[in-house]
């Protein structure tokens, strides 16, 4: 059972001074050598479509830092050249952060010939001359060089986390590729939309050594307070679900004297939940499986400890430092366009500058924020439509 009532004042303390993006009071900009001489290999297994868009390929790994206990993490990203010369001044960086497919090591963009699908992605990055840097997150991928059994793994939606490995990312490839400016920008989808936005978040303590022009979310995972109410109410779709167990097993890992995973699941969600956690080809056959019953908290206690937990996840977690653009569907569905509305609310509420762009149905196509990206590198104004959500 889950010790909510004794713990969750204390727990509320934790989730403050653990993950999340702010304060920034405790965000400290790393050393030249936080990249601890990042170590460099061929990568070799990716389609020919990117093969031939890029003059090289690497993966690289580095160190970057853990959002929920602060420690040091090794990580990887992989790493592409474009075939173009360089500009003044060097290429520019575009960090292509992925959208989840699973927890395990081998759910990552390193390990997918296709990149988990972002492979049409980084070559219309590619040809539009960009160095392109995947970062796999932590706990995902093979890195050289591996860490402590309680950091070698992936906390899953947890923002602060996801933004440290992509910042790190381009640190590391600006260390690696010599011919690259300090001048960058984000882009990501759905999970990896969050931890671009949060990479904006952190970059003004973290990553000052860099210039960040902005950030690009396609269909970002940015405000889920209504899993909760959702899974209270039996209402989760099969997307959600996928989304709801991942959150459940890595705070599971993250506070596991804190929290019981069977106030959550049972019946298909205990047998499935393996299943649910990887990125087998038999995975998404799963959700269909699991019912209402099997993801409704407990009682009330558990729910009120989960609503605590994804508040902590939620963005915006504090101001942005760049420009950013958030495209969008009002029929999403991990993230209905109602709860991105209250993260941009709050995040226009925050003196924000944010692109906003609502669009039917679902929208899972990152390089349609090519020509936004193209004009932050260019220095052309970024439009901002806050002024209505202030």
């Amino acid at each position: 059972m889950l010790r909510a009532l004794a713990l969750l004042s204390a727990m509320l303390v934790a989730l403050t001074g653990c993950g999340g993006t702010s304060p920034k009071a405790s965000q400290t900009t790393p050393s030249a050598t936080s990249t601890d001489d990042p170590s460099s290999a061929p990568l070799t297994n990716v389609v020919p479509t990117v093969r031939d868009a890029a003059a090289s390929m690497h993966v690289v790994t580095h160190v970057s830092r853990s959002g929920v206990n602060d420690g040091g993490t090794h990580v990887s990203t992989s790493v592409f050249v474009p075939k173009s010369n360089p500009p003044a001044g060097g290429y520019p960086i575009v960090a292509l952060a992925h959208q989840t497919t699973g927890l395990s090591a081998e759910c990552a963009p390193s390990q997918s010939d296709t990149l988990l699908g972002l492979a049409p992605t980084v070559e219309g990055l590619l040809r539009a001359g960009y160095v392109v840097t995947v970062p796999d997150y932590q706990g995902l991928g093979k890195p050289a060089v591996t860490d402590d059994e309680y950091n070698h793994y992936y906390p899953y939606l947890d923002s602060a986390t996801a933004g440290y490995n992509v910042i790190d990312a381009v640190r590391a490839t600006h260390a690696t590729v010599p011919q690259t400016s300090t001048s960058w920008v984000a882009l990501g989808f759905r999970e990896g939309g969050q931890a671009a936005w949060a990479a904006n978040e952190l970059t003004d303590g973290y990553g000052s050594d860099l210039k960040f022009l902005g950030s690009a979310s396609i269909s970002p995972v940015a405000e889920v307070s209504g899993l909760a109410d959702a899974a209270q109410n039996g209402t989760l779709n099969d997307a959600q679900k996928v989304v709801y167990i991942r959150y459940l097993a890595a705070i599971g890992r993250e506070y596991q004297y804190d929290i019981e995973l069977d106030d959550y699941r049972r019946g298909a969600a205990r047998e499935q939940w393996d299943a649910m956690l990887s990125c087998r080809p038999d995975a998404p056959t799963a959700p269909a499986q699991i019912t209402a019953a099997d993801l409704r908290p407990t009682d009330e206690k558990a729910l009120a400890a989960l609503r605590a937990y994804l508040k902590k996840t939620n963005l915006p977690q504090g101001p942005a430092l760049a420009p950013m653009l958030v495209i969008y569907g009002d029929t999403d569905p991990v993230s209905p366009g109602a709860w991105t509305d209250r993260a941009l609310d709050a995040a226009c509420k925050m003196g924000d500058s944010i692109a906003i762009q609502k669009r039917p149905g679902p929208q899972t196509d990152p390089l349609a924020a090519l020509a936004w990206i193209g004009d932050r590198f260019a220095g052309a104004p970024a439009p901002n439509d806050c002024g209505g959500r202030r």
